[in-house]
């Protein structure tokens, strides 16, 4: 039976939509405990979903079944009312490959289900190395793969994935954590499909700027690609892009962009006048 983690926004409080977290690699739906409670806190129903499973001889069947799940999730949060819109869709690593590939492949029933996609440190073609500081030898961290190693420590996959003591406890902690699943090689008929594809709804793409499993040159080339596409690059947040020490930013930015969705892609606040 398919399990769900839900939060949900104070009483008395209008929900203003409704946000499915899909996790990555090795990580529980624990993990994103702490973003879920925060944009509950902001009247939005949070609902965490399992990692996706991948099956690189079979991408299309396991895209399917991914979307069907996700279709299960998304309609499993109906009130009395039906779903509360918009849906927004917040993958992280693998997570986020496989909803960019999903929703990229085409029109179907569960391509048009969401109103707009976070996606969340979108892993690069990561080469197998043991470059602990996660760089080609040039100071560029794309493309390099430094948890993706044989004979990782699981301090070194915590330094590839997040700095904040809080995160690391919390998947050291989590019998959900799988270790060493940063080793688990990203198809690369999945990242062909997830950068290659075109996402209809607008798409903020986050990445850390010391995330070694990054490939910045093909996160730009994607957003660029898209019709309604936002990179934002977080100042020295590793590859958990959402749970590192710059969480409350970037949960912030989250919001910013959910409300700014709600207001058919028109900021709320514009600055006109600014020292700094």
């Amino acid at each position: 039976m398919t399990q769900y983690t839900d939060y949900y926004g104070p009483e008395g409080l209008r929900t203003r939509g409704t946000i499915v977290v899909v996790p990555g690699r090795g990580e529980g739906r624990a993990a994103y405990a702490r973003f879920g409670r925060r944009l509950a806190a902001d009247a939005y129903r949070v609902r965490v979903v399992d990692a996706p499973r991948i099956d690189a001889d079979d991408l299309t069947g396991s895209l399917a079944r991914f979307g069907a799940g996700i279709a299960a999730a998304v309609g499993g949060t109906a009130a009395e009312d039906g779903v509360v819109r918009p849906v927004v869709l917040v993958g992280a690593d693998t997570g986020a490959a496989a909803v960019a590939a999903l929703l990229g492949q085409g029109e179907s029933p569960v391509v048009r289900l969401p109103e707009a996609v976070v996606l969340a440190g979108l892993p690069g073609r990561g080469a197998d190395t043991d470059d602990t500081d996660g760089t080609d030898g040039s100071g560029n961290t794309g493309n390099t793969g430094a948890a993706e190693g044989a004979g990782r420590s699981w301090e070194d996959e915590l330094d590839v994935r997040t700095f904040c003591p809080a995160h690391r406890a919390v998947l050291t902690d989590d019998s959900g954590t799988q270790r060493g699943s940063l080793g688990t090689a990203v198809p690369d008929a999945l990242l062909d499909a997830a950068h290659q594809g075109d996402i209809a709804v607008p798409t903020l793409i986050l990445v850390g700027d010391a995330d070694p499993l990054a490939d910045r040159d093909a996160l730009t080339r994607t957003a660029k690609s898209l019709s309604r596409g936002r990179l934002a690059v977080v100042r020295d947040a590793h590859h958990d892009v959402l749970n590192d020490l710059q969480h409350r930013s970037v949960a912030a930015e989250v919001v910013t962009f959910l409300e700014t969705v709600r207001n058919t892609l028109v900021p709320v606040v514009t600055v006109e006048s600014s020292a700094w």
